[in-house]
């Protein structure tokens, strides 16, 4: 076979044309060739190098090492004339015997550079306080830093490989931007719940490749949890702020009481309970049940002088009338059968320089009418089965709900009692006739009940509106029973319109009472609610209540589709 004999001038094209620097030195270590990207590299391309000793040109040069033993080295980085290299040594052999060697030089500054520069963005990256998210083209997910995994609280190993469609149907997030993302190869934000509890913003960015393909979808994620709560106690604090500007309140010391108010109505008759409350005269307080007759009484007590003094209040109605007479004015021993041996001090007694109340003064019997007369006319109270008198300093405080005027042209109330205890009457309206207190009311003895039982609950804005259109007729003492009765026994956060009591939600609402139909709906909405809220996916979901995944899945698209055609209407 013929030997094909390559021209020498070949294989010095070849080699001055090789990217990667190339010298050859002699057994002493004599330059004999110096390539062009090698004197590039060097920084010598004017000079002339051939023949000099290669220690010379390059002081840390392993070559002579290599000329010593005959062994190479590969890939061992050096810094040569300021340049970060990788350099291969080789030892050059003709017929058996070692003529030189060969150093080949490869300049990584750059890639260096580079690899350095993707460590910086590494840490960056796995330092950011925001999460990063990054897919490829496939939806595949790539990489996850720290900051991601505190957000949502899952590992990387989760992740890391998963398609975003996958984590999606098993309940990690309720929906994907990456997809989005690749679907419509724009930037896109959204809201994102994490894990089915936590909400969070997410930002999914493409990057493109030079042919215009999307190859990756970098997404950032911020946790907006603490956004949220502040922006809900700034609605807080601003409706708050709101109805200070036309609400009034008053605590009375050593109590959670409060008096709110906003109507003029109100505000009118606190202004004139400043007035009259230094001064010991009687008072009748007039108005329909419920309506905060004895906070009103609690009041004119705590800002008289008597304030320190005792405050005793008589229902006279829950008091049968045998034994309402001995309990006002007390007996003397022996007075009647069953009585004490000792006697006993009567109510009016133990309120002597202080305030008694006398509430359902209506109901009183008129044999205790004429010794209640005798009392404010005479200023001093006389002892069943005693002939003595006693002096006394009290405040009468009356109230009742019933017409006293009626009742005195029914024979069944002293007209002359009336006008004794008329001194000073106070008439407290209805929450009907105020109905700019109805809001603040709800307000406060919603958020009361919630501190004071250390729930978190809500009354949606559509509640609020029905129970604002509602007339009240058990007026405060209704409205404050129904907010504790619905932070305690209503387990949604979100309290709406359908868990108020029927004969609220139906006199306010226009619309026709529900069908059993309807309601049955309701329930098992607001059943499916909880389940969803307590559980991270629909199918834990779907389990807890005993029915499929997918039929779990059609009731929220009906109920969705159901919202979006009312809203039209």
């Amino acid at each position: 076979m013929k030997q094909t004999i390559i021209d020498p001038h070949i294989w010095e094209n070849i080699f001055f044309s090789i990217h990667n620097g190339v010298i050859v030195v002699d057994r002493n270590g004599k330059i004999l060739l110096i390539n062009a990207s090698a004197k590039k590299l060097l920084q010598i391309e004017n000079e002339n190098w051939e023949g000099k000793d290669i220690r010379d040109l390059i002081p840390t040069t392993q070559l002579p090492h290599v000329l010593e033993n005959g062994t190479s080295s590969i890939g061992v980085k050096m810094n040569i004339a300021g340049r970060q290299c990788l350099v291969n040594r080789t030892p050059l052999y003709r017929n058996g015997e070692l003529i030189g060697a060969i150093g080949v030089l490869e300049d990584i500054s750059q890639m260096e550079h580079y690899h350095t520069l993707l460590k910086q963005m590494e840490t960056i990256i796995e330092f950011s306080t925001d999460g990063i998210y990054v897919v490829d083209q496939n939806g595949i997910t790539t990489m996850v830093n720290s900051a991601y995994e505190a957000i949502t609280g899952f590992r990387r190993e989760e992740l890391v490989g998963k398609h975003m469609y996958d984590l999606v149907k098993k309940g990690y997030i309720d929906q994907s931007v990456s997809l989005l993302v690749l679907q419509q190869k724009k930037r896109i934000s959204i809201l994102q719940k994490i894990g089915g509890k936590k909400d969070v913003i997410v930002t999914g960015n493409p990057v493109f490749n030079e042919q215009g393909d999307i190859e990756m979808v970098v997404t950032s994620v911020r946790d907006i949890s603490h956004l949220i709560q502040m922006k809900t106690e700034l609605e807080k604090a601003k409706s708050f702020s709101e109805m200070s500007q036309h609400r009034y309140t008053f605590s009375i010391d050593g109590s959670k009481e409060q008096i709110v108010f906003r109507s003029p109505s109100m505000k009118q008759l606190f202004d004139k309970v400043e007035q009259i409350a230094p001064y010991p005269t009687t008072v009748l307080l007039t108005g329909p049940s419920g309506v905060g007759k004895e906070v009103i009484a609690n009041l004119i007590h705590h800002l008289s002088p008597r304030k320190n003094k005792p405050f005793i209040k008589v229902n006279c109605g829950a008091i049968p009338e045998p034994l309402l007479e001995s309990e006002l004015f007390g007996y003397e021993k022996g007075a009647f059968t069953g009585a004490r041996q000792d006697g006993k001090i009567g109510l009016l007694e133990l309120a002597d320089k202080g305030t008694i109340m006398l509430d359902e003064i209506g109901e009183m019997p008129l044999s205790l009418q004429v010794k209640l007369l005798r009392v404010l006319q005479e200023k001093q109270v006389q002892r069943i089965g005693s002939h003595k008198t006693k002096k006394l300093d009290v405040r009468i405080i009356a109230a009742t709900n019933q017409n006293l005027k009626e009742l005195i042209s029914q024979g069944k109330f002293r007209e002359d009692l009336y006008y004794r205890l008329q001194v000073i009457d106070m008439y407290i309206p209805p929450l009907a006739e105020r109905p700019e207190d109805i809001e603040p009311l709800i307000d406060h003895y919603f958020s009361f009940y919630c501190k004071l039982y250390r729930i978190n609950k809500h009354l949606s804005p559509k509640t609020k509106e029905i129970l604002q259109r509602y007339h009240w007729p058990g007026n405060v003492r209704e409205l404050k029973n129904l907010m504790e009765n619905m932070v305690v026994s209503i387990p949604s956060q979100l309290i709406e319109p359908h868990d108020l009591p029927l004969h609220i939600y139906d006199q306010t609402t226009d619309t026709p009472p529900l069908t059993l139909k309807e309601r049955v709906e309701q329930f098992e909405r607001r059943l499916i609610q909880e389940a969803i809220e307590k559980h991270t996916s629909l199918r834990k979901a779907a389990k807890q209540l005993g029915i499929d995944h997918s039929t779990l899945v059609k009731k929220l698209k009906k109920w969705k589709k159901d919202e979006k055609t009312l809203r039209r209407c």
